[in-house]
């Protein structure tokens, strides 16, 4: 079965360096990823983030050269959710784009209201970021 994926995206007047070293800190999620984070800890080893959905656990991607913020998200049940996420640059500075993953038994409406979380998310970025 084919997945729907929706991408999400905002360009962000600063450079893609600087959006890259401020997003892939999970200690900064509580500032713009309400969806995931009202809190973050590091706790023996793993990021733990309280949401919506009780306490989660994210892994990004290792550091690297390309951007990529790529994550995982542990629920509480044990599902995992990857979630993947691009920095690159723009001629405005960087672009941050966020790959949404339509999971199965997922309704229009709760898709959308994903969709509509992460475009808060990026947008409260750029509000922290955009020069």
């Amino acid at each position: 079965m084919t997945r729907e994926s929706r991408h999400i995206s905002t360009v962000i007047g600063a450079e893609p360096a600087a959006v890259y070293g401020f997003a892939s800190d999970p200690a900064n999620l509580p500032r713009w990823a309400a969806g995931l984070s009202g809190s973050v800890a590091h706790v023996d080893g793993r990021w733990r983030a309280e949401s919506p959905m009780g306490t989660v656990t994210v892994t990004f991607a290792s550091a690297n050269e390309w951007g990529v913020l790529d994550h995982d998200v542990e629920l509480p049940s044990g599902e995992v959710t990857h979630n993947p996420l691009r920095v690159t640059a723009h001629p405005d500075g960087a672009e941050i784009v966020f790959s949404l993953r339509r999971p199965d038994g997922v309704t229009d409406d709760e898709f959308e209201r994903d969709a509509e979380q992460i475009t808060a998310d990026l947008t409260r970025l750029k509000q922290l970021l955009h020069r």
